[in-house]
């Protein structure tokens, strides 16, 4: 009989001859994690994405090509959910500079890679094995906002494609805007759809849509802000709601922010702090979009750049980059805020988890 398995996939920092991709198994009850894997020959692979439904893996990477530029990379792996294990499939160079995030459309006919130093979004086609693709086409960001050196030229930190596949959404931190492209299937484009502007100096970097597909939340590293947007399905259209903070009043020390995250049930949000190393809880209200504070919680460690509940909601997993350790807390489903489990697992520089049920 088919029986889940709940793997953790974790990218890294990481030298080209070190391990950079983690698999391990968590233990549900006892809130462990065990590895069950590692593999090396990737530099940085940072960010990464699974396939559940078809056991694929994806990660980003940086190369160097044949005149010697820093170049993005992506590979996808084949996913042996009983040994918890990975095997490349193939690895492809994407765009002409390092990436920091890569998505995949719902239907898995497309990937998109982000590149924050160069400034573009890249799409790629996913082949039928399940290997990387096919290069469809690169969008250039241009221009600049107010920070002058965060903010000097285009910074996009993800793409988020929309609950119906129809919209690609990418926050670009420099130039305080989400810029939404329609997926022109067809094609195999990605079109200027429309775009919103943050507040001067926001930063944004990454977003989630709400379950009910009404909202968008973006976190905003730049001021350690979370701004609400309405959202309009037919249109891809945002409208902005309100910004609130991410951090306690009366903190003044140096922080910028980076994951965020809404519980499957659209009543919590969770973001987390580089600086004060926290996680904040909001309640969501799910009439308005509005959000109320609930909890700071330590992460830890130092430098959640990363974190995810497990599918079930019952965990977190916090990837805490400068203290090289994954923290587990507890999610108390009545209240939605967190309780550290006492259970972590130290492993260098780990900055993306990726938690999956797997069929065995």
């Amino acid at each position: 009989m088919e029986q889940q398995r709940l793997l953790i996939f974790v990218g890294s920092y990481a030298e080209a001859e070190e391990s950079g991709v983690y698999v391990y198994a968590f233990d549900e009850e006892s809130g462990t994690l065990t590895m069950t894997d590692s593999i090396a020959g990737l530099k940085n692979p940072t960010f990464l994405n699974v396939d559940a439904d078809r056991s694929l893996l994806y990660a980003i990477a940086e190369t160097v090509n044949q005149s010697g530029q820093k170049v993005g990379e992506a590979a996808a792996f084949a996913i042996d959910a009983v040994k918890g294990s990975v095997q490349l499939l193939n690895r492809e160079i994407t765009v002409d500079s390092t990436t920091c995030h890569i998505q995949r459309d719902g239907n898995s006919e497309f990937l998109t890679v982000t590149s924050y130093h160069g400034g573009m979004i890249g799409l790629f086609s996913i082949a039928e094995d399940g290997a990387i693709g096919q290069k469809l086409d690169v969008i250039q960001h241009e221009g600049k906002s107010q920070h002058p050196e965060r903010q000097d030229r285009p910074h996009p930190h993800s793409s988020f494609y929309s609950p119906d596949e129809q919209f690609l959404l990418v926050a670009d931190l420099g130039l305080d805007r989400i810029v939404t492209y329609k997926l022109d299937h067809d094609a195999k484009k990605l079109i200027h759809q429309s775009q919103i502007a943050l507040h001067p100096g926001a930063g944004p970097r990454h977003l989630t849509f709400h379950p009910n597909g009404g909202f968008v939340f973006v976190i905003n590293e730049v001021d350690s802000t979370i701004t609400s947007f309405t959202y309009e399905k037919e249109t891809g259209r945002l409208t902005t709601l309100a910004t609130v903070s991410t951090l306690p009043a009366g903190f003044d020390g140096e922080n910028s922010c980076a994951e965020i995250t809404v519980s499957a049930d659209g009543k919590y949000l969770y973001g987390s702090n580089r600086g004060h190393d926290s996680l904040v809880v909001f309640a969501i209200d799910e009439r308005s979009g509005l959000l109320t504070l609930l909890q700071h919680i330590s992460v830890e460690g130092g430098h959640p750049r990363h974190f995810a509940l497990t599918p079930n909601g019952r965990y977190l997993l916090a990837a805490n980059r400068d203290s090289d350790n994954i923290v587990t807390f507890e999610v108390d489903q009545n209240s939605g805020k967190l309780l550290f489990t006492g259970k972590s697992v130290t492993l260098a520089k780990p900055v993306c988890v990726v938690p999956v049920y797997l069929m065995t």
